[in-house]
């Protein structure tokens, strides 16, 4: 992994490694090596950047490969204007149930509550489930979900087939879903509220309209003070793409 700086506005990365570890430095003066087992959370707010670079030289020798989840999350109107913010946790809590055991990334699940700071109602965990183990997992009917098929491939409610690397979704209404695997599996669980602002998102900007999009894609190229400076790169960063000869509209639910 070798990511020079580049800009956020709008959003949450949510990193999650499995396997190997990233140095992430921004320009809030953060600079902290993320293994596996620890989440590190940005907020972009109006504006933040930073880097993301695997540690250690690629060598023979090495045979762990980089493999890890990075999810985006929409700030509402408040926090995407406001402050940006860093967090890299170490502590996250554990739960358990017949057949699977459990992280939690963001949010509330089981009885266990993530420290990490969230602006809407919403929930992230990391699931591995036992083979052959038909397991229930309760969910809040006032969110939407959805399940990421992380290592290899489930079964949804005992019929629906998850192939490996899909995303299965689930509208609001549900209490709780069944989860089996042929094998020890890894899953990733997704839910909150559905989200009913309006959303522009191009590059790695998320807005609420065109000409929003443009001024931050314009303050990143001119380097303005409101994205910073991520030090440890001789003066490196990754320009914005052109944008496109035409308005950017937004999406909204349907």
């Amino acid at each position: 992994m070798a990511v020079l700086p580049h800009p956020h506005i709008g959003l949450q990365t949510v990193t999650w490694p499995l396997s190997g570890e990233v140095r992430h430095r921004d320009n809030l003066g953060s600079e902290v090596v993320l293994r596996p087992g620890e989440l590190n959370l940005m907020t972009a707010g109006d504006g933040v950047s930073h880097s993301e670079f695997s540690v250690g030289e690629p060598s023979p020798m090495r045979q762990e490969d980089m493999h890890g989840i990075q999810l985006w999350v929409a700030l509402p109107d408040g926090a995407r204007t406001g402050p940006a913010a860093f967090e890299h946790i170490a502590d996250l809590p554990r739960v358990s149930g017949e057949g699977w055991t459990g992280v939690v990334l963001m949010g509330e699940f089981a009885g266990g509550r993530s420290p990490a700071t969230t602006y809407t109602p919403l929930v992230g965990v990391e699931l591995k489930l036992e083979a052959r183990s038909l397991v229930k997992i309760p969910l809040d009917p006032t969110f939407e979900y959805a399940v990421l098929a992380v290592d290899g491939p489930c079964v949804l409610d005992r019929t629906r087939a998850l192939a490996h690397r899909q995303l299965g979704y689930f509208q609001p209404g549900r209490s709780s879903i069944t989860l089996d695997a042929p094998q020890d599996t890894t899953l990733l669980l997704l839910g909150g509220e559905p989200f009913n602002e309006p959303l522009v998102m191009w590059w790695n900007f998320i807005g609420r309209d065109h000409d929003e999009i443009v001024a931050a894609r314009d303050d990143w190229q001119c380097q303005a003070p409101r994205f910073g400076h991520v030090d440890g790169h001789d003066g490196q960063w990754i320009p914005a793409p052109p944008m496109p000869q035409l308005r950017l509209k937004p999406r909204a639910r349907r």
